[in-house]
């Protein structure tokens, strides 16, 4: 008879579609939901790619009205959330499409919640603090890392104080996801850098969550593994469709499993990092990476080990500290294959910012699924390291 006790664990995904053209789709869904006129959420980025003709038609081919809303900074503010609800409203929409990478999907989320449950984004930071469904929304994500297109999360930055913030719920799960690796080929190399390491933070940290379990496990160790293969390739071979697909593959596995196990201490400290000073959120947790599983290791040794054993790492140390060493420099040179060499001094970050930075991230709701509760000067000192 064993003690071993096994706790409840829920899992919460959309349906999604993985492959190439999926994108081609969205009409066929939008119809399937039985809407009659969409808000296209996408940045001009997105639209100067020309990729967004052919969804476009889609949505055209199966009667389906359309209102583009493109007026979304990278970390999407909140006042850009509540000008695209305020269009969605007047234009009658009755669903949303969000295209482009993490802040699109993020701001039509944003979207959808205010226009549900009529009142200011920001009332809604935390978890489970939605009472009313958003409606309809597909996505269509055009980067390999953020996984806003699976996860129940959604980050917005509060333009009045400078800090992100954190909304989780399954109220804000899309609809559904169409995971197409062809607008990828013309994804810059410095956003198939960022982006594909904050999804190899999500599974780092989904891996050690306090809120983990064997679904989110599975999850998170094959999506490092292959992103750790195929994330230098897409960086130096980008128009290589077979490489853009396994990002997305790996995006989509860290995707599920950290909207299920939740995040930890290196996104609570990008958070406020990005909330601050309008960093790119990817180059942030590449960078805070190293630090933060200095602190983490000595909870949870056994699983860091098994995250080095998922990058290929062929332990030769005699003890865990070793260990940690050719972990750590494993992620190190995986950092660096992928062109994320610079520190944080030398993208303006001081010792004077330190303090309120800590203070910000100590308050982010991701900490609460840290394997090891830190306090402000651990933070502190995480950030130090860091420079």
């Amino acid at each position: 008879m064993t003690d071993i006790r096994h706790e409840l664990r829920k899992f919460v995904a959309p349906e999604f579609i993985i492959g190439e053209d999926a994108r081609l789709l969205a009409g066929r869904y939008a119809k399937n939901y039985s809407v009659s006129h969409v808000m296209v959420v996408t940045d001009e980025q997105m639209l100067k790619t020309g990729w967004i003709s052919s969804i476009l038609e889609s949505l055209t081919a199966e009667g389906i009205q359309y209102t583009i809303f493109s007026d979304v900074n990278p970390n999407p503010r909140d006042f850009e959330v509540m000008k695209g609800a305020d269009l969605y409203r007047e234009s009658r929409c009755d669903a949303l499409v969000a295209i482009g990478g993490g802040s699109p999907i993020d701001c039509a989320k944003g979207i959808g919640i205010v226009v549900t449950n009529h009142s200011h984004i920001l009332d809604f930071e935390g978890v489970d603090n939605i009472s009313v469904s958003s409606p309809p929304l597909i996505c269509i994500p055009t980067t390999a890392g953020s996984a806003a297109d699976v996860s129940q999360f959604a980050v917005i930055n509060d333009s009045r104080r400078k800090v992100k913030i954190t909304i989780i719920s399954k109220k804000i799960v899309p609809d559904i996801s169409l995971i197409d690796p062809i607008p990828l080929t013309t994804l810059p190399k410095g956003l198939t850098a960022h982006t594909g390491m904050d999804a190899i933070v999500h599974s780092i940290e989904a891996y050690v969550s306090n809120a983990s379990s064997p679904v989110t496990d599975i999850h998170a160790l094959e999506s490092i593994r292959i992103l750790s293969k195929y994330l230098p390739l897409a960086y130096q071979n980008p128009e290589n469709l077979h490489y853009r697909y396994q990002t997305l593959l790996g995006s989509l596995l860290a995707g599920l499993a950290f909207s299920n196990a939740s995040l930890g201490i290196i996104h609570a400290m990008a958070h406020s990092l990005g909330g601050e000073y309008d960093l790119t959120h990817g180059e942030c947790n590449a960078l805070l990476l190293e630090s933060a599983i200095e602190f983490n290791f000595s909870t949870c040794p056994d699983r860091y080990l098994s995250i080095g054993r998922a990058l290929g790492v062929d332990y030769q140390c005699s003890d865990a500290e070793q260990c940690k060493g050719e972990l750590i420099q494993a992620l190190t040179k995986l950092r660096e294959s992928v062109g994320i060499v610079q520190r944080f001094r030398q993208i303006g970050i001081s010792m004077d910012c330190i303090p309120d930075l800590a203070r910000n991230a100590i308050r982010d709701p991701c900490l609460a699924t840290n394997p090891r509760e830190p306090d402000i000067r651990d933070i502190e000192q995480i950030y130090a390291r860091a420079l």
